[in-house]
């Protein structure tokens, strides 16, 4: 039976096939040292491409996954249209216009293409700046045409509203979602909805564990686990609740299946493909090993109906809430990675600004902005267990943040005022008062659950009222006090790196 795979348009002049062939796998299949044959893997991308599955994703640290796109491009392509996304997952630091060309540029020199259809940037911490920097220096590259259209991965709502109320043209956001974990089915699908943006969804099979191989199964342990994905996914299942629970949405899944006699990974991941927003999911290809091929054409031919929807979310309803917003996992515990920490990416996250002692024994940090220069202060200093911060607002470098969004304004300024605490030893649950200061009074709402949101959990003292601000362009500006508990943590995160892995 001749099936046409679904397509979506993720921008004009972007069309993808809504199911993504992940190439996260590549950097699975060589974990042990060894690289795939870069030749033999490349053929093996004809299938999917004659199947209509014309959509890879990939990423710079998924292996060899980017030169084998690039020998099918030069080897196999013929003129054919498959679609190249890939990522641009920098190492947290300092970050120059000259990196982020870098960056592109190795990655058109690896695909061997003109342009990349769709490049896709992950932010470690919201914290340092550094991440708007780079967006709007791959936004110049996409002006240039050295990017076709630019999307983000791993972002949360709340840094997803900073970016596009910024004046960044984002058409994607890849994040994980899937019938375990339904965080992007909130604000992020209706932020989504409001600017166009689209989802594209990893994690839909959970690694596998969303299968009939694992239907009425024990719990496995976690060493036995012979994926990375697994290793990850078995964290994701855990911290919604466990196994037992788990499996009464597998039993779920079964029941719809064999009603519309398909899979129990299809169910699975039609259910998200026809959730809102979601433009695409992105299932992992073992190239070479399988490709699923027949049972991704299924996900094409049926379609679920209310009863089954309604049961899905009834099954679901058991589940925990996997904590957090999208992405979280990445740069907050718990850490829902394969190896439970960032180990497998990152080595240290620096403070974000630099700190400077004083003869008096007080530390000061400065973030750049044309204000401190003009008005002779500092953004934060340090005094024993106290830390002070000067009234913010929502500007990086020369450039007024956020738009005329008064939630988007809040959060950046809560980003350089947590920036400005990490730099000095502490952190955003050290704070013990902030005051808020508001242009326009009728502001107060946006502005106050923003403030909410990053704080719910540390509760310090408060005030908002309204005043004139300095610069017609900002509607907020939050001070703050901090007082640093003596055990706390330096200013960096650490943790062993080993050898890269799938993000």
């Amino acid at each position: 039976m001749s099936t046409l795979v679904e397509r979506c348009d993720l921008a004009p002049d972007l069309s993808i096939s809504r199911v993504v062939n992940g190439l996260w796998q590549v950097a699975d299949m060589e974990r042990q040292g060894g690289k795939l044959d870069i030749a033999s893997a490349a053929a093996a991308m004809e299938s999917y491409i004659d199947a209509g599955f014309t959509t890879f994703d990939m990423a710079d640290h998924y292996g060899s996954a980017e030169e084998i796109a690039g020998c099918q491009v030069t080897q196999h392509g013929n003129g054919r249209d498959a679609q190249l996304l890939t990522k641009w997952v920098p190492k947290p630091g300092p970050i120059t216009r000259a990196d982020v060309r870098a960056a592109v540029e190795r990655a058109i020199d690896r695909m061997r293409t003109q342009r990349i259809d769709l490049m896709q940037y992950h932010v470690w911490s919201f914290a340092d700046p550094a991440w708007l920097d780079a967006l709007f220096w791959l936004q110049e590259l996409k002006d240039e045409g050295l990017v076709r259209q630019l999307g983000v991965t791993n972002f949360d709502t709340a840094h997803l509203r900073v970016a596009v109320t910024s004046g960044i043209q984002i058409v994607s956001n890849q994040v994980s979602f899937s019938v375990i974990d339904q965080r992007a089915a909130g604000g992020m699908t209706g932020l989504c909805l409001q600017y166009g943006i689209k989802l594209l969804a990893y994690g839909t099979v959970a690694g596998g564990f969303l299968t009939e191989r694992w239907l009425g199964r024990a719990q496995p342990e976690l060493a036995a686990l012979d994926t990375w994905s697994r290793m990850k996914y078995w964290r994701f299942i855990r911290s919604a609740g466990g196994w037992d629970r788990f499996q009464s949405v597998l039993r779920a899944l079964d029941r719809i299946a064999a009603k519309h006699a398909v899979s129990i990974a299809n169910v699975a991941c039609r259910y998200i493909l026809e959730q809102p927003a979601v433009c695409g999911i992105i299932i992992g290809a073992r190239l070479g090993e399988r490709d699923h091929l027949e049972e991704n054409r299924r996900l094409f031919r049926f379609s679920l109906d209310d009863a089954s929807c309604n049961e899905i979310r009834a099954a679901i309803s058991g589940l925990q809430r996997i904590p957090g917003d999208c992405g979280d996992e990445y740069r907050k515990p718990p850490f829902l990675t394969a190896s439970g920490d960032l180990s497998h990416h990152i080595d240290s996250l620096p403070a974000p600004y630099q700190s400077a002692g004083d003869a008096r024994g007080r530390r000061r940090v400065l973030t750049g902005t044309r204000w401190e220069e003009v008005a002779g202060f500092s953004r934060a200093i340090r005094r024993g267990d106290r830390i002070l911060i000067s009234g913010t607002t929502a500007t990086q470098r020369d450039r007024a943040i956020g738009g005329n969004d008064p939630a988007a304004q809040t959060h950046f300024v809560i980003d350089k005022i947590e920036g400005a605490l990490q730099s000095l030893g502490g952190s955003l649950e050290d704070v013990v008062r902030t005051r808020v200061y508001v242009r326009n009074l009728g502001d107060w709402e946006p502005v106050a659950r923003a403030h909410g949101e990053r704080f719910r959990d540390i509760f310090p003292a408060n005030t908002l009222v309204q005043a004139e601000l300095v610069g017609d362009e900002y509607l907020v500006e939050i001070e703050a006090e901090a007082i640093v508990d003596d055990e706390a943590g330096d200013s960096e995160s650490l943790v062993q790196p080993p050898s890269g892995a799938n993000l």
